[in-house]
């Protein structure tokens, strides 16, 4: 059995929590602080999470000593891109927001979300998943099969 389950809407507020531990050991003291955005995004997130169908979904392990509280998430997206060789129907799936408490690392939390998620693209048809990764996650992303491809990314603030 997994220690990881699919997130519900109920699941939000923690998604958020962690969420908000990824972006302060990325980018620590870039941005605005959780009552800035929270708020705004928790309708979004629980509509997001009660579509069954969707494009999106995040998987979850909870803490088993703190009940109602997650131990680390990961979300994705399916996304649709013109197909190609190797890739005809466009399918791609989009892992971001992995996020484990730091007291609760090392325990296989975030390893068995990553593990269903790519499950649940697998099952969709995506014939590849790409992600970025921090340097302190690269090994399990690559005990996962990921490899460092060059990235020719930009990006446009809008």
């Amino acid at each position: 059995m997994s220690l990881a389950r699919r997130a519900r809407p109920e699941d939000a507020g923690e998604l958020l929590r962690l969420r908000q531990v990824m972006i302060d050991a990325l980018w620590s003291g870039g941005g605005s602080g959780p009552a800035d955005w929270h708020a705004e995004s928790l309708p979004t997130l629980r509509e997001r999470l009660a579509e069954p169908d969707g494009d999106f979904v995040a998987f979850v392990a909870d803490r088993p000593d703190r009940p109602g509280t997650l131990a680390a998430a990961v979300a994705g997206t399916l996304e649709y891109r013109i197909g190609k060789a190797g890739n005809p129907h466009g399918r791609v799936g989009y892992v971001f927001s992995v996020a484990t408490d730091p007291d609760a690392r090392r325990r296989g939390y975030a390893r068995a979300c990553m593990e269903e998620l790519l499950a649940w693209f697998r099952e969709r048809g995506a014939v590849h998943v790409l992600l970025n990764a921090s340097a302190e996650a690269e090994p399990l992303y690559a005990s996962l099969g990921f490899t460092r491809d060059p990235d020719p990314s930009m990006r446009l603030l809008l």
